[in-house]
């Protein structure tokens, strides 16, 4: 099967490329596209071996506040068998390219482009690469909410191809999204799905409300609306919004348009 996520490769463009590119940071959103995620750019983490990381997002006071996102690269033989020092990170990872063992309180999954992995806080997990061809998959963190009365969630490990996506009402499944976990399970501070929409499907109206977002295009091209702004994306791109940013989108085709969305839910707002 031909591989559905685009993942980058890192290296440089040449000296006689233009410097002119679509990379934007605003007020309200940022726009990463995929020309800028080169060897430059990448990032070492304590622990891990053989890896590198492209830092897609991180909390920055008086824009987005709630997460960070890692797209990781982890040679063959390399990962961490102590991947993340801090006991409060819940964590979602979603495989491009490659294959990781992961293991979670001490069972071991292989998971495979489209994997899908919820880790709840103060899990015991690590992750290699047992095999001869490189591993990428995001890698997204959040320091859980916890709530009186309400238990932390399970583990979930799952693949995007197992999932039948939930189409949107009134779109005859024009658009549609994947979601590995219960949108009314209130343990879950944060959903990260997939958005699929058809060639020339679109967001009909622009969605303003007070989630943050990451979005990670996986396939195709869009013209996305980002507050005032209609800027073009394809797979590879990355786009970051605070809280409140109007968006909307127009899926350009020829085939399908999707990307992994991550999104804070279901507390209610810090008054401090």
């Amino acid at each position: 099967m031909t591989n559905r996520y685009h993942a980058p490769v890192g290296g440089h463009p040449g000296q006689d490329q233009l410097l002119t590119d679509r990379a934007v940071f605003t007020e309200s959103y940022a726009v990463i596209p995929r020309g800028t995620m080169r060897d430059i750019v990448t990032s070492l983490l304590p622990f891990w071996e053989q890896a590198r990381a492209w830092v897609l997002a991180r909390p920055l006071s008086g824009f987005a506040e709630t997460f960070s996102q890692y797209l990781m690269e982890v040679q063959p033989g390399g990962g961490s068998d102590r991947p993340d020092t801090d006991p409060r990170a819940e964590a979602v990872l979603f495989v491009l390219d490659g294959t990781a063992t992961l293991t979670v309180n001490g069972t071991t999954h292989e998971m495979t482009p489209g994997g899908y992995a919820y880790l709840p806080p103060a899990s015991d997990w690590r992750l290699r690469n047992t095999t001869e061809a490189p591993l990428r998959f995001h890698w997204i963190r959040k320091a859980y909410q916890a709530v009186e009365g309400l238990d932390a969630p399970d583990v979930v490990i799952t693949n995007e191809n197992d999932i039948a996506p939930t189409p949107m009402p009134g779109t005859e499944g024009n658009w549609a999204t994947t979601r590995f976990v219960d949108p009314a399970d209130m343990r879950h501070d944060m959903h990260v799905t997939i958005v699929t929409f058809a060639p020339g499907a679109v967001i009909p109206f622009l969605e303003t409300h007070v989630m943050e977002h990451g979005l990670y295009v996986l396939e195709g091209k869009a013209v996305y609306r980002l507050n005032t702004d209609w800027v073009e994306v394809e797979a590879g791109d990355f786009m970051w919004l605070r809280a409140f940013c109007p968006q909307a989108c127009y899926a350009g085709g020829p085939g399908q348009f999707r990307y992994l969305l991550y999104k804070d839910v279901n507390r209610h707002m810090p008054l401090g």
